[in-house]
């Protein structure tokens, strides 16, 4: 009997793109979580974490989950009805080879996973977070497992409201996991602030770069900021992005000054690190940007027997 059932274009693309959302949604789920459990259980010697940030990969996972589960869940829905009004369809070669496609995956996965986690483990992360994402890692991967397992033994079938609710938990749960994004990141409102604050950073840094530039060339500090302008170099003095009014700038000495911006947030703990990829001088990346919300500004002083002979034109 199992070879008179056809498998139609309709059935083959309809199972295999269930079965695509249903690994897109898995890894995103994972990688949220785990983000989640770098964010609540630090480690100081966790480097990729302290500088590349956490707010991406958990914006990027977000916005999986918000896209694919729901289209998972569709397609889902969409095949459970079509098996009820078409039992024999439980034998399609598309839909047996899948499942176990996916009962095997999920069986290394988690091998793997693990044994990438015990050799995370030994070398020196903390037991907390090691023992958490082993623990979501068997959750999630286990609880597909579990569903697929029980699918092929014709269980949803028989009781169809028992798979609606196991459905309707699983979008509760994931539903809830992505609100908690927002409370760690902000709202897509503050992300956009964050971003204005994170951008006048990078524009005092600039403009840091070019005082000192100054001070080197003429053996004292710019009056004002238009007289750092240089046409040769290209160097035209930034603007807050936000409001377009410039940037202050207050001479305090004769080796001392300060430049002064109005941020919308308080700095975010990878603020810091965000400035390297641009300027690669300890100089630059050794000094403070951390502010506050408002008006912050970071005052600097030239060491001339450290900056006196050194090329920081760029």
């Amino acid at each position: 009997m199992e070879n008179h059932v056809k498998t139609t274009p309709k059935d083959f693309f309809l199972y295999l793109g269930t079965m695509i959302a249903l690994y897109v949604s898995v890894i995103s789920l994972l990688a949220l979580l785990f983000q989640y459990i770098n964010v609540l259980l630090p480690d100081a010697l966790d480097y990729r974490f302290a500088f590349q940030g956490y707010s991406a990969g958990i914006r990027i996972a977000i916005a999986s989950l918000i896209v694919i589960f729901p289209l998972y869940l569709i397609l889902s829905r969409w095949l459970n009805k079509d098996l009820a009004r078409h039992p024999e369809k439980e034998n399609l070669w598309i839909r047996k080879w899948l499942i176990y496609i996916t009962l095997f995956i999920g069986s290394i996965a988690i091998l793997i996973d693990l044994i990438v986690l015990i050799n995370t483990f030994l070398g020196g992360e903390l037991t907390g977070r090691f023992l958490w994402k082993v623990l979501a890692i068997l959750v999630v991967v286990g609880d597909v497992f579990i569903y697929y397992y029980l699918d092929l033994k014709g269980r949803w079938q028989e009781k169809v409201k028992q798979a609606n609710m196991i459905a309707w938990v699983n979008g509760i749960v994931v539903l809830a996991i992505i609100v908690a994004g927002f409370f760690i990141i902000g709202s897509p409102a503050d992300q956009r602030l964050y971003r204005f604050d994170e951008q006048k950073v990078q524009d005092l840094i600039g403009i840091q770069s070019q005082v000192v530039i100054f001070w080197q060339d003429k053996d004292r500090l710019p009056n004002d900021l238009d007289e750092t302008k240089d046409p040769i170099k290209s160097f035209a003095i930034p603007t807050d992005p936000q409001t377009g009014e410039d940037y202050k700038y207050n001479t305090l000495g004769p080796l001392t000054f300060e430049l002064c911006a109005t941020f919308n947030k308080e700095s975010r703990d990878q603020l810091r690190s965000q400035a390297r990829p641009y300027f690669f001088d300890e100089f630059f990346f050794d000094e403070s940007w951390e502010h506050g919300e408002g008006e912050t500004c970071f005052e600097r002083t030239i060491d001339p027997d450290r900056f006196q002979e050194r090329d920081l034109r760029f």
